[in-house]
């Protein structure tokens, strides 16, 4: 039976990851210096790799990741179903010791289960999930690309890592992960497996900058 490859990635670093704030979706930041180097770091590790197609979500942070790939001709498709979580109010705000609270108390909601629960103005889980699903079985359903290069967002990521995988979403923080980190993906026809768990072996040359 043929396998179908999703090497999935999280997008380089942004100025709101390294200052700690929450980006979400309605954030469209741009890489930084960093990112645009953890960017380099992995374009120049698989650069030969035979993709077939590359996804990203809406959001610039994604694009701006693989876009050497693109440059090379791959061809690109952005699904906005791959987005980042939607944080509503908290979106692009500086964390203060209450909106720290209100983020770690609703994480802890979700580990307990309360996946429906949602900040103001936001998403929740299930719904990301649910934008997800379509996203997923459009990638699937075209059944001529073997190999592909799919980038998102962190939230996003261990949400989609866990229900491809069986786990309730509720367990989405098993899967860990940092700013270009690899997964990398086998669909047998019926199910995923996790071949390769948060990579960064192409990231063993990279230095933040200050």
């Amino acid at each position: 039976m043929d396998v179908k490859k999703i090497y999935l990635i999280r997008h380089g670093e942004t100025d709101y990851n390294r200052t700690g704030v929450v980006q979400g979706s309605g954030v469209n930041s741009a890489l930084n210096e960093n990112g645009y180097r953890q960017a380099e770091l992995f374009y120049e590790g698989y650069k030969d790799y035979p993709f077939e197609k590359v996804y990203t979500s809406s959001l610039r942070r994604t694009i701006q990741s693989v876009e050497k790939f693109i440059r090379q001709g791959i061809p690109h498709e952005i699904l906005p179903g791959l987005n980042e979580i939607s944080w509503g109010r908290s979106e692009g705000v500086w964390f203060s010791p209450e909106t720290n609270r209100i983020y770690e108390e609703i994480i802890e909601s979700w580990k307990q289960g309360n996946i429906h629960l949602k900040l103001d103005g936001g998403e929740s889980p299930v719904e990301v999930k649910a934008r997800q699903e379509t996203a997923i079985h459009h990638i699937l359903n075209n059944t001529d690309e073997k190999n592909v290069l799919v980038c998102m967002h962190g939230r996003a990521m261990k949400i989609l890592l866990a229900w491809i995988t069986g786990h309730s979403v509720a367990d989405m923080d098993l899967f860990e992960h940092v700013n270009l980190s690899l997964y990398i993906l086998h669909h047998n026809g019926e199910g995923f497996k996790i071949h390769t768990n948060n990579d960064v072996k192409h990231l063993v040359n990279y230095s933040p900058l200050v």
